[in-house]
């Protein structure tokens, strides 16, 4: 994919990553009964690096995280014309009575964080359920899911396609739009 434009550098992309976690503070103070989890494949580095600078931030020893994989859950798993693979779900918690943030990358249809809602239930019922992305996609939702706190929208095409990398993976923090999706 050479013809991506950056919509978020990594200037911005590091005070994003700031602004998510003090928004965070602000409703779940010192995080108590709070735990973040990632939806596997794009919401794993991103709870990684908001659990890392929350505790940073806050100077609390210990905030419960882990990453839940959704594969089975989706509605569309059966539709696919390879074997699926999945991913480990890495949650040595039960969520039951517990403030859970959902974490993932961007927010596009709402089919990913239906599947990982309907994952949570096998670690419990929690308290309350919240979603953080770092990209909303807004205006290409299938379903009526909206994100409570979110990096940055991004209004584009259904054909388009974001891209988030991440430093500990590409590189460098950027999130990318290209026209379409290739390949």
């Amino acid at each position: 994919m050479s013809n991506g434009r950056v919509i978020l550098t990594t200037e911005r992309f590091a005070l994003t990553i700031d602004r998510l976690c003090h928004q965070l503070i602000e409703n779940h103070d010192t995080f108590q009964n709070t735990c973040l989890i990632g939806i596997q494949q794009g919401g794993v580095p991103l709870v990684n690096r908001i659990h890392q600078r929350l505790l940073e931030i806050t100077g609390v020893s210990h905030i419960e995280n882990g990453k839940i994989d959704i594969t089975f859950y989706r509605d569309d798993f059966r539709r696919r014309d390879k074997p699926i693979r999945a991913s480990v779900t890495q949650m040595d918690f039960l969520v039951e009575g517990k403030n859970v943030v959902l974490m993932d990358d961007v927010l596009y249809t709402g089919r990913s964080v239906q599947a990982a809602m309907s994952a949570l239930g096998d670690f419990g019922r929690p308290h309350k359920v919240e979603l953080l992305t770092l990209v909303d996609r807004r205006f290409n939702r299938d379903l009526p899911i909206k994100a409570d706190y979110a990096g940055i929208r991004v209004d584009s095409l259904d054909e388009a396609y974001v891209r988030v990398e991440w430093r500990e993976v590409e590189g460098e923090d950027q999130v990318l739009l290209f026209p379409q999706k290739e390949g």
